[in-house]
């Protein structure tokens, strides 16, 4: 290693701590305020008087407008640059969250929840076209990883923090879910103020950065900026969007989705209905799953990574998922019924990093990027689909049974897909 590279790997870990840390912060908001309303909707649903079935499309329409304005929101991106636009729209859904305490009726709540996802929707695409300033090929997945990472960070955090507000007792005539939405509410929108001066546009504008650090940086990001800005021919787009390998990819991925968010997002009302203890022990113990749901996605992605095997990661890990959620439709002791829910969390988070690494082994070039979105976006779909059917489900039915079990067929049915891809050239065996 000559001493230009091992000035390049300093420049690089100070880069890293720098923007890392901070970002990881944000992106713990941003999933806390998508995931808010599962903390506090057993006592909100019995103080607006929803139902299982109004509570779980209140939930989900959040991916409507998620999936909707994700490309407007992109282009604005593209537009006005990454940290003006990122410090907008955190400031736009954290009032969003905070107003969602003073919703007086359904129509409301579904208003409220598909804004909030039409906020959040050039959140996470911003943040990773934004590391593309600072971070060339090589080191840019692993620098989108430690930038995901915040997601079981947020559902542990998330419990905890809830867990205190909801034992509170009623403040100024609020009750404690009320408090939920506007306490976590509120660091979205300091925080995106802070971005504006804290995020700076690109390594030019970096003062903290010398002038050798700047050059030396902004001439390694050179080299790959050939392979970063080419951009597909009509035909070569068309036909990989028509590619049957993509709309499979974009099948199992809504497969997956619609499990994952429907777990999610009825986790405390499906602990409470083993546990029966109060909104405050049931946001606790929902901290619990989280931790599995980080191993999970942790130590199942490096093996696949490690192997250089995709599918059938992703099809085991589905299916420990399946196997945790059919214990817990049929068990009603909650230490048992919690281990299970352990179990699915472990499992479905665990297929995150398997199923992204299969798209870039199928697809090549700069059409990859458009497959991509479309993947993401078909299959966010199933985070509407699958609150919302969870919720349809159990409103017709005495328990969660019924729709833990509709879970476990779509990730059945996703881990089948899985095993029917055909095998990539770069995948191992």
């Amino acid at each position: 290693m000559d001493q230009d590279d091992e000035a390049y790997n300093r420049l690089l870990r100070k880069v890293t701590l720098r923007l890392l840390p901070f970002m990881f912060v944000l992106y713990i908001i941003s999933y806390l305020d998508r995931i808010n309303i599962s903390f506090a909707g057993a006592p909100m649903s019995a103080d607006l008087h929803f139902n299982e079935e109004i509570f779980g499309f209140g939930a989900g329409i959040f991916f409507f407008g998620y999936c909707l304005f994700g490309i407007p929101s992109n282009l604005a991106l593209q537009k006005i640059g990454a940290r003006k636009w990122i410090s907008f729209i955190m400031v736009v859904w954290g009032f969003v969250s905070v107003f969602m305490a003073f919703v007086p009726n359904t129509l409301s709540f579904f208003g409220m929840r598909f804004l909030l996802g039409a906020a959040e929707s050039g959140f996470f695409p911003g943040m990773i076209f934004y590391l593309t300033k600072w971070f060339r090929k090589r080191e840019h997945g692993m620098a989108v990883a430690k930038f995901m990472s915040a997601i079981p960070a947020a559902g542990i955090l998330g419990g905890l923090i809830a867990a205190k507000i909801l034992a509170m007792p009623p403040l100024m005539g609020l009750p404690p879910w009320k408090w939920l939405f506007i306490i976590t509410g509120c660091p979205a929108i300091l925080l995106g103020l802070v971005v504006l001066f804290y995020l700076p546009d690109g390594p030019h504008d970096a003062k903290w950065l010398s002038a050798e650090e700047k050059t030396l940086l902004e001439s390694r990001l050179s080299s790959d900026s050939s392979s970063r800005s080419k951009t597909p021919g009509r035909a070569e787009l068309l036909a990989t969007l028509l590619d049957v390998k993509v709309w499979l990819l974009a099948l199992l991925y809504f497969s997956l989705t619609l499990g994952m968010y429907g777990f999610q997002l009825w986790l405390p009302q499906i602990i409470n209905a083993t546990s029966h203890g109060g909104d405050a022990q049931t946001a606790f113990l929902s901290a619990i799953p989280a931790v599995f749901q980080a191993l999970g996605m942790v130590l199942i992605a490096r093996n696949s990574d490690k192997t250089g095997e995709r599918r059938w990661h992703l099809a085991t890990s589905a299916l420990l998922a399946v196997a945790g959620l059919v214990l817990a439709s049929t068990v009603q002791n909650p230490v048992v019924s919690l281990a299970a829910l352990c179990l699915t969390a472990l499992g479905i988070w665990g297929t995150v990093g398997p199923f992204w690494a299969l798209p870039t082994a199928f697809l090549s070039g700069a059409s990859a990027a458009a497959a991509i979105a479309l993947i993401n976006s078909v299959g966010n779909l199933g985070g509407f689909a699958g609150p919302y059917i969870v919720g349809a489900i159990k409103h017709h039915s005495p328990n969660f049974a019924a729709s833990l079990l509709f879970m476990a067929g779509s990730l059945l049915f996703g881990a089948i897909l899985a095993v029917s891809m055909p095998r990539a050239k770069t995948e191992a065996e």
